[in-house]
């Protein structure tokens, strides 16, 4: 996609204005212009500033969009309208992403204060796209006052994540519990937040306790919690923690 001056002015215009449309359109014009659309970003930048962005990232499996998709009804049961970057991997053969995350957020598609966009990685060597950071500027200046952003699961833990968000959130299970190759990953070191998910079993406790341990001694250790997103369990303690960390 690519559009003149006179085009380009007028979908600000009417993103600005509160069209769905119009910000999907700008958010693909960031996508496939590889972030080279200053004269966007310039019209952006000013309107951009007040969304609080989060970071949730962790490892494959460990309930990363579920926990997503609770945080999401969480915010809008307090009133807050949300935009969430679902970002998945980029397929090998193609380029394209599987696209799987927003299918668990069904649930919020037709809440006009809520809205989702999945992106695919297209080849950057870490968990997000180049231009995630434009697009976060864009969800901001549409007015959202939550901003999710949603790292792929790869087997190397995604460090970038902390250049686009406020809070980061980490996202564990039970039964990872090497805690050795998370502080090797640095990951435990920007993790501002950390849920041990899938907490029904005597594992979760296991885990928290060692990561207690673990990080005693640090500067600013993260908060950490247990969460069953699946249950709605621990979620709106998490998001007090999230709201704490923002102020």
């Amino acid at each position: 996609m690519k559009a003149n001056q006179t085009q380009l002015d007028a979908l600000v215009a009417r993103m600005l204005a509160g069209s769905k449309a119009a910000l999907a359109k700008l958010i693909t014009l960031v996508e496939t212009q590889g972030c080279d659309v200053p004269e966007l970003m310039t019209k952006i930048v000013p309107h951009s500033g007040k969304a609080y962005r989060i970071g949730v990232t962790g490892p494959p499996g460990a309930g990363k969009s579920t926990l997503t998709n609770a945080l999401i009804a969480v915010a809008r049961s307090h009133g807050l309208s949300v935009g969430v970057v679902a970002v998945d991997p980029s397929s090998a053969i193609h380029g394209g992403a599987v696209l799987g995350d927003r299918i668990r957020m069904q649930p919020h598609f037709l809440d006009s204060q809520v809205f989702i966009r999945s992106m695919a990685t297209r080849g950057s060597p870490v968990g997000l796209p180049t231009c995630i950071g434009d697009v976060t500027k864009l969800l901001d200046a549409f007015g959202k006052d939550i901003v999710i952003v949603e790292t792929v699961g790869v087997g190397q833990l995604d460090l970038s994540v902390m250049e686009v968000a406020d809070t980061v959130l980490l996202v564990l299970t039970p039964d990872y519990g090497d805690t050795i190759q998370l502080m090797k990953a640095g990951i435990i070191e920007i993790a501002d937040i950390i849920a041990v998910n899938k907490a029904d079993t005597h594992a979760a406790e296991g885990l928290i306790s060692r990561l207690r341990s673990v990080l005693s001694n640090t500067e600013r250790p993260p908060v950490i919690l247990a969460t069953e997103a699946l249950n709605n369990v621990g979620i709106e303690e998490l998001f007090a923690e999230l709201e704490k960390h923002r102020k």
